[in-house]
């Protein structure tokens, strides 16, 4: 990593200005796109269920286990969990579906070591936007609401 003096641009090359001289600072207002950046690409909330499997393991350290997952991951919602699958649900903030999907299928790997959860590997991910989530909830096609929030057994 390079370090910058404050006020001052990371050189790429000759530049214009005398050795000592500043420049000023420019900031963007809070809520304000960049330039050239269209409404689209603005962070959207997508609801994420990553479904996982693979050989049994012992309810008590699964549980551990994705409890210390919500804990390194504040915006899970609830996981269900049996001796050789489990569910998870959450929100992710990302600025279009594969972006939500990418840390998706990081998500476990990540983890888990951290969180001492097993070698499983992911059979399932849905990724929907905010608004298809809830379409989903008022007609009743979509899975119940993540409540109570916290860590489950199926």
């Amino acid at each position: 990593m390079r370090r910058v003096r404050p006020g001052t641009a990371p050189s790429r090359g000759v530049s214009s200005r005398a050795a000592g001289e500043e420049r000023a600072l420019t900031s963007v207002p809070a809520g304000d796109r960049l330039a050239g950046e269209e409404p689209g690409e603005l962070p959207r909330l997508w609801h994420v269920t990553l479904s996982l499997s693979g050989p049994e393991t012992p309810l008590a350290e699964l549980r551990r286990g994705l409890e210390q997952l919500a804990h390194d991951h504040p915006f899970l919602l609830t996981s269900r969990y049996a001796a050789d699958h489990v569910e998870i649900r959450y929100w992710e903030e990302a600025r279009d579906l594969h972006d939500a999907a990418a840390v998706a299928l990081r998500l476990w790997g990540e983890h888990r070591r951290s969180a001492n959860l097993p070698p499983w590997e992911i059979v399932g991910l849905e990724v929907i936007d905010r608004e298809t989530y809830h379409q989903r909830l008022a007609e009743g096609h979509g899975p119940p609401p993540a409540v109570p929030v916290g860590v489950h057994p199926f």
